[in-house]
């Protein structure tokens, strides 16, 4: 359902657009959906990860002038930063020639260089759109399917994998070719162990308040160095900072922002964690479910909602404050592990400060019904659902 939208997402851009911009992490998925759009449309495939294909564009100009009917995709885009110029020059010429739209799909695995390099050099030229790992509407609707995707992550190659052994040594090799090529590749010279170290901490600490100074003792270095690299792996969509709700209230809020590792099952590979007995025994079982389900719904929110956590010194909180576009009130989301959810009394008070339009609690049941008047449990596949009507 969410790749079928992705594509919607992108062909739209390309009527609208000469470029559009479909940016993921590694393994996604990306090469996939644009191959299967290119064949399509007689698209031109380049994989500049490959030494053949990068040496087609030593003249761009030339190259791409060949192909101006055609839709040309590039794919590891950052790896040949220098073609945004000469983009820019090509799609300036096609909008003069009344070619200015549906040229190019790039594809990249980070959203940092990419937006910067584009940012630069194509804007008003370029739409982006970003792809994430598999979500509950597109495995089957069984508890099982539901619960290995938390466990192992939405990673196709991981979720599908013939044992849970087999899906942890990938996510295990995946977090070691970010940490020794990727980070790297993106000029940043970051030893790999410190990086993993802290990837680990954050892991270990999921949903938790950032306090970079707290993270920097422990790794001694500064909080602004925890600062950056956390940037950076934001950057590289492997972690959120899910920002604080800003209230018109007179409460003393919260002010720092939540981590999460992104994906649930690179945060059990991170900690160890084969399979869903262990992540059950774990400490980290209900802020894991709590991240695996702010994730999801943040992918099935529309374009332009605005998502952040509430939480006042005096105790009042919500795990996911989510304002859906042209609605002047939010929704509440409370997230519980277990079969008999029941929010807290903080959850109550925090509806009432921001006068809340729905309010809900996720838990791990399948059942819809009320709590109370104004708040029903729900499940995460009936929510995301209702996130995309």
């Amino acid at each position: 359902m969410l790749e079928r939208q992705i594509s919607g997402q992108i062909q739209n851009g390309l009527r609208r657009q000469a470029a559009v911009a479909l940016i993921g992490p590694r393994q996604v998925g990306k090469t996939t959906l644009a191959r299967t759009l290119g064949e399509a449309q007689n698209g031109l495939y380049l994989d500049l990860e490959s030494p053949r294909d990068r040496a087609k564009l030593a003249d761009p100009e030339l190259f791409l002038g060949q192909y101006t009917d055609r839709l040309v995709i590039l794919d590891e885009i950052h790896r040949v930063p220098e073609i945004f110029q000469p983009l820019r020059g090509i799609i300036d010429e096609g909008r003069r020639n009344q070619k200015g739209t549906g040229r190019f799909l790039l594809l990249g695995s980070a959203s940092m260089d990419l937006l910067k390099q584009s940012g630069e050099s194509l804007a008003g030229r370029i739409e982006y759109v970003e792809m994430n790992p598999l979500n509950c509407l597109e495995v089957a609707n069984e508890k099982e399917a539901l619960m290995r995707l938390w466990v192992r992550g939405g990673f196709p190659d991981s979720f599908l994998a013939k044992s849970d052994e087999d899906s942890f040594a990938h996510r295990s090799h995946f977090i070691r070719t970010y940490l020794e090529r990727d980070v790297p590749q993106f000029g940043f010279r970051i030893p790999a162990e410190t990086l993993e170290r802290l990837w680990t901490m954050l892991a270990h600490s999921q949903g938790g308040l950032l306090n970079a100074a707290k993270l920097g003792a422990s790794l001694s270095l500064t909080g602004r160095t925890i600062s950056n690299y956390i940037d950076l792996l934001s950057d590289l969509l492997l972690v959120r900072r899910l920002q604080p709700w800003h209230a018109n209230t007179k409460k003393r809020l919260v002010k720092s922002p939540r981590v999460y590792v992104r994906d649930s099952g690179l945060a059990h590979a991170l900690l160890g964690l084969t399979d869903f007995g262990q992540v059950a025994g774990h400490p980290v079982l209900g802020s894991s479910w709590e991240g695996f389900v702010i994730e999801t719904l943040l992918a099935f929110a529309p374009d332009r909602s605005l998502a952040g956590f509430y939480r006042t010194s005096a105790g009042a909180e919500i795990d996911l404050v989510l304002q859906l576009p042209g609605k002047t009130k939010p929704w509440a989301i409370e997230i519980k592990y277990g079969l008999t959810p029941k929010p807290s009394r903080g959850f109550h008070h925090a509806i009432e400060d921001l006068n809340a339009d729905k309010a809900f609690v996720v838990y791990s049941g399948d059942e819809r019904y009320p709590l109370n008047e104004n708040t029903e449990a729900i499940s995460l596949r009936e929510l995301s659902a209702l996130l995309c009507k």
